[in-house]
């Protein structure tokens, strides 16, 4: 009996520990934005202001389902997930900048753009970085939705 107890505390802790959570595109609409000048760019850009609720989430592995976008160059990957297709996404249409997400795989992705998918990855909350998404999924996974 001694040694069960410590057995399942180990389970409950790393359930825990490993688990994801499963966050809508709700979530991630937790957010405000002003604009900012960047003199690097002398440009005016949207810099978020990101709510207690999606900051609870920031550093855990996380899950989403949306429509995958291959934005790559020939040598630059660049991929995201979207709230919308491709047609009505954050560059392409008129959604905000909390409708798309930045997602950098451990392995090249094999999806193609709008496939509907469900990513896996750590979140993080980018502030200043105007060369990147203010969301970013790193360390990501995905499986084709059917």
């Amino acid at each position: 009996m001694h040694k069960v107890i410590p057995t399942i505390l180990f389970l409950i802790i790393s359930y825990g520990a490993f688990s994801q959570k499963q966050l809508t595109w709700e979530d991630f609409a937790d957010v405000k934005f002003s604009n900012v000048y960047s003199p690097v760019y002398d440009d005016i850009f949207l810099k978020p202001k990101f709510g207690d609720g999606i900051k609870s989430y920031e550093g855990r592995r996380i899950r989403i389902k949306g429509y995958f976008l291959d934005f790559s160059l020939e040598d630059d990957e660049f991929f995201l997930l979207s709230k919308n297709p491709r047609a009505s996404c954050f560059f392409c249409g008129g959604a905000g900048p909390e409708s798309v997400l930045e997602v950098m795989f451990t392995k090249k992705a094999n999806f193609k753009t709008d496939q509907l998918v469900e990513i896996t990855g750590v979140l993080i909350l980018n502030l200043d970085d105007v060369d990147h998404c203010n969301y970013i999924i790193k360390d990501a996974t995905g499986k084709l939705i059917q």
